[in-house]
């Protein structure tokens, strides 16, 4: 059946003041977690309706989008949620940091496991803290947590867990042993897991490895968990800088939110409805995106296995981001090495505390996969 969305067409980027391709505009990009699709007609619509009122002052969370984020949380994850166990936040980056600050002392560690996404690596430093990390371990080609690294790494000053599930970026999706093991964990040692599930409505089989909201994990754990959420990856609106987090504890609720101070901008009015559009009406696009992105993600593994002879890539589960580990090319730095030899832009691995790999974006057209692919293969051949 054809799509009623045109994943294919081409869309001009550059010169629009995007991030992803006015960076380095020299360089075809395949970096940040940006997809090159418009998002969902509903949502640009009610982007539209709202800014025709003309009026954008000061804003709070309407009632339209209140009930849309329960009905999403009962619909997608079967989670009964108060409003008041939710917190609006203009970014979750900016929740990590409000996390370092609110949980432990000064001095103390976050511990993270890598390789993760980078601001995991980086939100220590604003709390004074230190960074722990355990490297995932592979079993059988399968990332897993490394269960007895971690507890010789735990210490009394470790108060946060850093968890990205789905894990971006080697693609996994956590399951539930393993998602209660990590809580079960995080509670004997006093330490607040704190889940970003950002990627959680972009897992392409679902059927095949479901998703673990830990907001839904049983009631005596939840004193110990944060956990954080946003449209703005699977509808392509992060500019709109919008997420939100579900603490279900008062107490811990109340500790993440002393931390804010003054330092949090405002949320926009215009962030609000398109976060409510799309939870609201995105369903029948996002199920036609999933199917888009599968197909490029078989392209992505069947090339690198079959033409890029030194270069690994695990299963990819969730997301629109390829890890590749290309130690074996035998490059430095092969991200450097893509960028210097085909003018490619890529994540380069080191920033995810793993040298000698790259992730490589493929939310985009099929045919820039392949321009992509084709480039990379070229130059290592």
């Amino acid at each position: 059946m054809a799509s009623a969305y045109d994943f294919d067409r081409i869309i001009p980027r550059r010169g629009t003041g995007s991030l992803k391709w006015d960076k380095f505009p020299e360089l075809d990009p395949f970096w940040v977690a940006d997809m090159d699709f418009t998002s969902p007609p509903e949502v640009l619509e009610a982007l539209q309706e709202r800014v025709s009122h003309g009026v954008l002052g000061y804003a709070k969370p309407h009632q339209g989008l209140m009930d849309a984020l329960l009905d999403y949380m009962q619909q997608r994850h079967g989670l009964s949620v108060d409003e008041d166990e939710i917190v609006h936040l203009g970014g979750l980056v900016c929740a990590l940091s409000m996390i370092a600050r609110a949980i432990g002392k000064p001095g103390g560690q976050i511990m993270t496991c890598t390789p993760i996404y980078p601001p995991f690596l980086g939100v220590h430093h604003d709390a004074d803290k230190k960074c722990l990390t355990v490297p995932h371990i592979e079993v059988n080609g399968r990332w897993e947590f490394d269960w007895d690294a971690m507890e010789t790494a735990v210490t009394p000053d470790t108060s946060i867990f850093l968890l990205s599930n789905p894990q971006n970026p080697l693609g996994r999706v956590f399951t539930s042993e393993e998602i209660e093991k990590l809580a079960a964990f995080c509670a004997r040692h006093d330490i607040v897991l704190v889940s970003d599930e950002i990627h959680c409505d972009l897992i392409l089989d679902e059927n095949k490895t479901p998703h673990v909201c830990a907001a839904g994990l049983p009631e005596e754990l939840q004193k110990h968990i944060i956990t954080l959420l946003a449209p703005s990856k699977t509808y392509n609106i992060a500019g709109m800088g919008y997420a939100f987090a579900v603490i279900r504890d008062d107490s811990l609720r109340r500790k993440f939110a002393a931390a804010k101070g003054h330092s949090q901008p405002e949320i926009g009015c215009l962030s609000y409805y398109t976060a409510e559009a799309a939870y609201r009406h995105g369903e029948p696009w996002r199920q036609e995106l999933l199917a888009y992105l599968g197909k490029n993600r078989d392209t992505v593994t069947e090339f690198v296995r079959t033409r890029m002879p030194g270069c690994v890539i695990p299963d990819i589960e969730a997301t629109y981001l390829a890890w590749i580990d290309c130690r074996a090319l035998g490059k430095e730095n092969p991200a450097n090495f893509f960028e210097k030899e085909a003018a490619l832009y890529l994540s380069d691995g080191a920033f995810f505390a793993a040298p000698g790999h790259v992730r490589f974006n493929y939310g985009c057209p099929h045919s820039r996969v392949l321009e992509g692919l084709e480039k990379m293969a070229n130059v290592i051949a």
